[in-house]
């Protein structure tokens, strides 16, 4: 009897491959791949070149592809997005993120397939109202994205929430509200990679690294909190969900802890075994305004569903993603 079948769109992007890899690695699935690839300067290819994934097919062939192998599939983890929150283009930013999205939606609840997707901490925007993932509509409708991405990303989790309070939902479905993923299978992101990633040159040759200086009284230069999580810790709690027979809702994910660029930094510099050296310039102007501060996953409702494995503190994960790749000729995952 052949296993179950999960199609992962964006599968061949950051915390998409690593999706891929972790179903693969359980080995109860066949995983097909939806997802564009690019030039192959980009090497976006790569993030897929160690995993035998069942299929690969394009955006515009989704449905087609899902209506004819409807009794196969199991799961629809989606992570294909536009994902920059620099994207001057609204309506494509719409298009890809909430229209895609509501779609496989609905088609999903028809079929009867379970539905995983990548919501956003981006939705929670200057986190004035903090960062608690209660689903209700209420709370979501409160919320403030400073960027359409973030936006594209909210509606859709209202979307969700309502077709679902209506009965009209997959069998089990889960939204995750991801914070800053950092990891393997990056590379091709260019300008959206993490500051690790960003920064990596530096730090292997020994040189000086730039963060941005702080323009908050309450906040030192290089002391803007963020929550970074580990991607193959991401991955894992989505291919969790995928095993998971009775999910519905939409759960922070992150590590649970705020640290600061500066504490990355540094685990980067130690990571590699070089001395640290930091400097600061200005936040540049065009994103000052919307700048996010602090941000800081509640993941009591995540750990509530069952999910009970450890996530690597910021200075474990980097020293598993600068040793185990960055620093090896193939970094790929």
């Amino acid at each position: 009897m052949s296993r179950p079948l999960v199609m992962v769109t964006g599968g061949a992007g950051f915390i998409g491959s690593n999706v891929v890899a972790d179903l693969l690695a359980q080995g109860d699935y066949e995983v097909a791949v939806c997802d564009r690839l690019g030039s192959a300067e980009s090497g976006k290819w790569r993030n897929l070149a160690k995993h035998a994934i069942a299929d690969f097919v394009a955006p515009d062939a989704l449905f087609p592809w899902l209506e004819a192998h409807a009794p196969e599939v199991a799961a629809v983890v989606h992570m294909a997005a536009i994902s920059s929150t620099t994207e001057p283009d609204a309506d494509l930013i719409v298009h890809s993120n909430f229209t895609l999205s509501r779609d496989l939606w609905d088609w999903a609840a028809h079929a009867g397939v379970k539905l995983i997707y990548a919501s956003s901490a981006a939705t929670y925007g200057d986190g004035s109202l903090g960062f608690d993932d209660a689903d209700d509509l209420p709370s979501l409708a409160r919320l403030r994205p400073l960027n359409p991405y973030g936006w594209s990303k909210a509606l859709f989790d209202l979307y969700a929430r309502r077709q679902a309070g209506q009965g009209r939902a997959p069998p089990s479905w889960a939204g995750l509200k991801f914070f800053n993923v950092y990891g393997p299978n990056e590379q091709h992101k260019g300008l959206m990679k993490s500051v690790v990633a960003q920064i990596w040159p530096q730090v292997r040759d020994g040189e000086r690294v730039t963060l941005f200086r702080s323009h908050h009284p309450d906040y030192a230069d290089g002391g803007q909190l963020r929550d970074f999580i580990y991607v193959k810790d991401a991955a894992a709690v989505v291919a969790w969900l995928v095993g998971e027979s009775d999910v519905g809702g939409i759960y922070n994910l992150g590590a649970g802890k705020a640290r600061s660029f500066k504490d990355l930094a540094l685990a980067a510099f130690a990571a590699a075994g070089q001395p640290p050296q930091i400097a600061y310039v200005d936040t540049p102007l065009s994103i000052r305004a919307q700048y996010q501060y602090f941000t800081q996953a509640r993941t009591d409702r995540l750990r509530a569903l069952g999910y009970t494995a450890p996530l690597a503190d910021l200075e474990a994960g980097v020293a598993d993603y600068v040793g185990n790749y960055l620093s090896q000729p193939d970094p790929y995952r």
